[in-house]
């Protein structure tokens, strides 16, 4: 049951020939951009009006092709605007299309040729997607300087910065999208389901046993509602697990995928809770929006969305409280953390089901990811007075009247550009470097991974989240425990640094020093010097690690391309194997330093 009134006239009211060019039109501005960014394809500079560039981009037939205005920044990165795009066919100009675009240049992308129908349909989706979002009624980029946590986390419109095709949500239909896309913000109960204990595994942090989190999460009217259907069914209720269920993941899987389980009493449907949730960017997990500072609740959901299925793995998740306590107690005490206020939300308890019928296939099939769920501890916990929260993925939003949030941030706060600058970015990579030196450990600090503390509108502090399954150990010299040994990565010393040159700098910072060059006109040299005296003021306040800032110079000529695009086309069903992903990148080429013009002299003490 959708939570929604639905019409098969309201599942298209959105796509009209204006909104789908406009949607095609920044579509292929941003391929363009992040496909030459990769070196798949070649644009050719025709000639230069100042600092801006005439480019022609032929595709692999040559009868088609395209012209734009661009500048090149920073890293390989294409400023285009997105107005001068022009295509034409033997030389007669004709619409843009975003799924012509990528036949146009299939040899150039490689993807396999069995692969391609289901990427070409990842991008209908994803324009799909934004065709909703613009046109959706929703706050401009000044009226987002005011608004709530949810609010601006459900109207981020762009989707991963560096992903070509990043709302495909394979799986969903027409209503589901409108039921359960995080942009449709429509609120939703959780279906609960009781797993029998010789298939469930509940896992939690030692404060919070099962019994304690039931009590918090669902209330006791609502345990005892649940446990006398168990009752009714002669049932005791002592042999099993109540588990969260996303309401899609219920109808489209487990109905018919664990009918043996549900007709013999293994699983038996609860019905739905009380409490409303919101989808949040992440998709599959919910923020309680009845009770606030109840724990987000993160669920499995089959369906296939930018390079994997979104399942949750039992196996994983006995682990994940005993992780995340490991991380605690290693990271709790450190002072240099505790000074930039850097937050983790805990991921503080886990119910795993098995299904024994797929478990002898291999751990790793979708089959066996279908049944999980995890929680993790609110934000809203954390906050003080004058304080308020905002998605890391904000910093990189623009509104459908083509405005950045950033600026108009900046300009709320009082502060000069750069000192608003420097201090975002001591608060959010500063506490990535102690990790990566002091600890060898990375996270991965995308977006929609952190959450800004604001005062005033000033970052002060931020917050990572989804800890345990992108967490990882680089040196196999740290000594894990058990249940914590899944998180080492052996990784070649030459491509750690990667965790801060790939997911900060070309992942992160490339899009927003472009925003801030397009639409503040700031000067892109100043961010990267604010980058280079963050560096440089953490190195200057531990000198007992100047051999590893040697080891892993951040401040090297140049640094190896690491291609997220060329990893989804080569294979979008899984483009990593989440057990050893170093083994599955994909690089091409180098890519110049910013930060490598402001190496400080150093001189040695005799």
């Amino acid at each position: 049951m959708k939570n929604i009134d639905f019409s098969p006239e309201l599942a298209v009211s959105h796509l009209n020939g204006e909104v789908w060019e406009k949607v095609n039109r920044l579509h292929i501005k941003k391929a363009i951009c992040e496909f030459a960014h990769e070196l798949l394809i070649s644009p050719e500079l025709q000639y230069k009006e100042g600092e801006t560039g005439h480019y022609v981009l032929r595709t692999d037939h040559g009868a088609v092709e395209y012209r734009f205005e661009a500048r090149k920044l920073h890293l390989d990165h294409w400023s285009i605007d997105e107005e001068s795009i022009r295509k034409f066919d033997n030389g007669d100009e004709v619409s843009l299309d975003s799924l012509k675009f990528v036949t146009e240049f299939r040899e150039s992308l490689g993807i396999p040729v069995e692969m391609l129908p289901t990427y070409m349909e990842e991008i209908t989706s994803t324009l799909y997607g934004a065709a909703f979002m613009h046109t959706k009624e929703q706050l401009n980029a000044v009226e987002l300087v005011e608004a709530g946590y949810q609010d601006i986390e459900h109207a981020m419109m762009a989707g991963h910065p560096c992903f070509v095709a990043n709302n495909g949500r394979i799986g969903f239909d027409a209503s589901d999208y409108r039921a359960f896309a995080p942009e449709a913000c429509a609120p939703v109960k959780l279906i609960w389901v009781a797993g029998h204990k010789s298939r469930a595994t509940y896992a939690g942090i030692e404060k919070l046993p099962y019994e304690t989190l039931m009590a918090q999460e669902l209330g006791r009217e609502t345990v005892d509602k649940f446990n006398a259907i168990l009752d009714e069914k002669g049932l005791d209720k002592s042999e099993y697990y109540f588990i969260p269920v996303h309401p899609w993941q219920w109808f489209n899987k487990l109905a018919h995928i664990f009918a043996t389980d549900i007709a013999d009493g293994k699983l038996v449907c609860l019905g739905y809770a009380s409490d409303e949730y919101l989808a949040q960017q992440s998709i599959r997990t919910f923020y309680n929006i009845s009770d606030p500072e109840k724990h987000y609740t993160k669920t499995a959901l089959s369906i296939l969305n930018m390079g994997f299925m979104r399942g949750l793995s039992p196996y994983y998740m006995s682990s994940t409280p005993a992780i995340m306590e490991w991380i605690t107690e290693l990271l709790g005490d450190d002072a240099y953390l505790r000074q930039k206020g850097f937050t983790m939300l805990g991921e503080v308890a886990s119910i795993g089901y098995r299904n024994h019928y797929y478990e002898e296939l291999g751990r790793s099939l979708a089959y066996n990811k279908m049944l999980s769920a995890l929680w993790r501890e609110s934000p809203a916990t954390v906050l003080q007075p004058g304080q308020k929260l905002m998605t890391m993925a904000a910093l990189l939003h623009i509104d459908v009247n083509g405005n950045a949030l950033v600026p108009e941030l900046i300009r709320a706060s009082g502060l000069e550009a750069d000192a608003w600058l420097a201090q975002y970015i001591d608060c959010y990579m500063s506490p990535l470097l102690h990790c990566f030196y002091a600890y060898d450990m990375v996270f991965m600090p995308h977006g929609e991974n952190l959450i800004l503390i604001l005062e005033n509108n000033v970052p002060v502090k931020v917050i990572m989240k989804d800890i345990t399954e992108e967490v990882a150990i680089l040196s196999p010299d740290v000594a894990l425990p058990e249940k914590v040994k899944r998180l080492y990565a052996s990784t070649p010393d030459d491509i750690r640094l990667l965790s801060i040159f790939t997911d900060v700098f070309d992942c992160f910072f490339r899009f927003l020093s472009a925003i801030l060059v397009e639409q503040a006109q700031y000067d892109e040299e100043r961010f990267w010097k604010l980058v280079a005296q963050c560096i440089q003021n953490y190195q200057d306040a531990h000198p007992d690690l100047s051999d590893k800032f040697e080891q892993y110079d951040l401040f090297a000529p140049e640094f190896t391309r690491s291609c997220l695009n060329r990893l989804q086309l080569r294979n979008n069903q899984q483009m990593v194997d989440l057990a050893n992903p170093s083994n599955n990148l994909q690089f091409f080429g180098t890519l110049k330093n910013p930060v490598a013009a402001y190496q400080p002299v150093r001189t040695e003490v005799v």
